[in-house]
């Protein structure tokens, strides 16, 4: 596997060990509003790009919808350093780049402004840049290019696409929010449902009660996140994770329940929908990211500013 064509490593950041470390790559315009830089791309083209970026490169970016994800998990790892310090267990975040180094000079700077540890900037010139992805052991991968998130999907990283919205930056601790079926489960009731209906749904679930779901696509991530939320007390911990399903609790909410007891994942947080709008609940949790697999929810959450990441 050829090493990304220019790795610049941030010598200003602690590096963590890949191997124990949650990694998780953004890609620059799922950090940065990038969206007036990339309509100037796809209009005039690369060289046009590269010189507007290498003239603003002292400019600061705009935060973009990952941003307020990013500064949250930074509060995770210093939240566990003062409770240990050669814990190792700790988030690691890299960008992911179609940048050439020059003009991505100013994303360097913009994170340098804005204190953001990211410990490793990779240029890629590849149309596909998620072929890096494993060799960076990433867990997680947030891009606002739908092709790259399906492809990550396919070489088996729990990935998701961000759409570009205001955000307000909530506060700490750092919140996430998973949807069900097909994010943190498989879809196999999701198709259930399509092909009977919700009475065979239904009756599937309670056929099903005693067996755990299958994993979704984003399981390995949320694992790894209940992994790092153990080295805490409920009440001291820095991450506060929730389910928001459009699953009715008393129907179809057993199963993911005893699902997740199975798997060990805490979880601080349920609340079954019963196919009710998520975003009224979402306003109230405010969390930095909600991963969802439906995009009217998803259009939801940006209605009340929740920065969402779609889950193709």
């Amino acid at each position: 596997m050829a090493e990304p064509e220019s790795t610049v490593t941030n010598t200003n950041v602690k590096q963590k060990d890949p191997s124990k470390a949650l990694v998780i790559a953004v890609t620059t315009r799922a950090i940065f509003n990038l969206e007036e830089e990339h309509k100037l791309y796809l209009e005039k083209g690369k060289e046009e790009y590269t010189r507007h970026q290498q003239a603003n490169q002292d400019k600061p970016l705009p935060p973009g919808t990952a941003f307020a994800f990013i500064q949250a998990v930074q509060y995770v790892n210093k939240k566990i350093l003062e409770s240990n310090p050669s814990e190792k267990n700790l988030f690691d975040i890299l960008v992911l780049s179609n940048n050439s180094p020059e003009s991505g000079l100013r994303i360097i700077n913009s994170a340098k402004h804005y204190g953001l540890e990211i410990s490793k900037f990779c240029f890629v010139s590849d149309e596909d840049s998620t072929q890096y992805l494993k060799s960076h052991s990433v867990k997680l991968f947030l891009s606002a290019d739908r092709t790259d998130v399906c492809n990550a999907l396919r070489r088996g990283v729990s990935a998701a696409l961000v759409f570009q919205q205001e955000v307000q930056a909530p506060s700490t601790p750092l919140r996430v929010v998973f949807d069900g079926d097909a994010v943190l489960f498989s879809d196999e009731t999701d198709q259930i449902f399509q092909e009977q209906g919700l009475e065979g749904a239904v009756q599937y679930e309670r056929a099903m009660e005693a067996v755990p779901m299958g994993e979704g696509p984003l399981k390995a991530f949320a694992m790894h996140l209940g992994k790092m939320r153990k080295q805490f007390s409920q009440e001291k911990s820095p991450i506060r994770t929730y389910l928001v399903t459009a699953r009715s609790g008393r129907d179809m909410g057993i199963r993911a329940i005893k699902t997740l007891r199975e798997w060990g994942l805490p979880i601080d947080e349920a609340f079954f929908m019963d196919g009710a709008p998520k975003g009224p609940i979402l306003a109230q949790i405010q969390p930095h990211i909600f991963f969802d697999d439906g995009l009217h929810n998803i259009q939801g959450a940006q209605n009340v500013g929740v920065p969402s990441a779609w889950v193709p």
